[in-house]
């Protein structure tokens, strides 16, 4: 139950007003995304998205450019043969620790 005095001051302060949703032509025409779980889905996962671009993928992205990179010097600066394309796609895929592996397979004698 409340208050009957606070009743009172609330009637009184809320005395013209009116509390019901507008309907303009604005609103009514076309669709109405109000209130529309739809709309709250898609919003839910465009922000689950970014977070997962943001944490994990910025990760995988700095890593398979330093395996790029590493590749290149490996390949270009300090003249090691291997094999040019499925070295560069590890590299590129698992980063440094994939070129690395390969440079311990070359130099154990396992890689042609």
């Amino acid at each position: 139950m409340m208050n009957p005095i606070l009743l009172d001051v609330f009637n009184e302060f809320a005395k013209g007003m009116s509390f019901a949703i507008p309907q303009s032509e604005a609103i009514t025409s076309g669709i109405n995304f109000a209130f529309n779980p739809t709309i709250l889905i898609i919003g839910v996962i465009l922000i689950a998205v970014t977070i997962f671009i943001l944490f994990f993928l910025k990760k995988v992205i700095t890593n398979s450019i330093l395996g790029a990179a590493i590749w290149a010097i490996s390949i270009y600066f300090f003249h090691i043969e291997l094999p040019l394309i499925p070295s560069f796609v590890i590299s590129v895929i698992i980063g440094p620790a994939g070129i690395g592996t390969m440079l311990l397979l070359k130099f154990l004698g396992l890689m042609v």
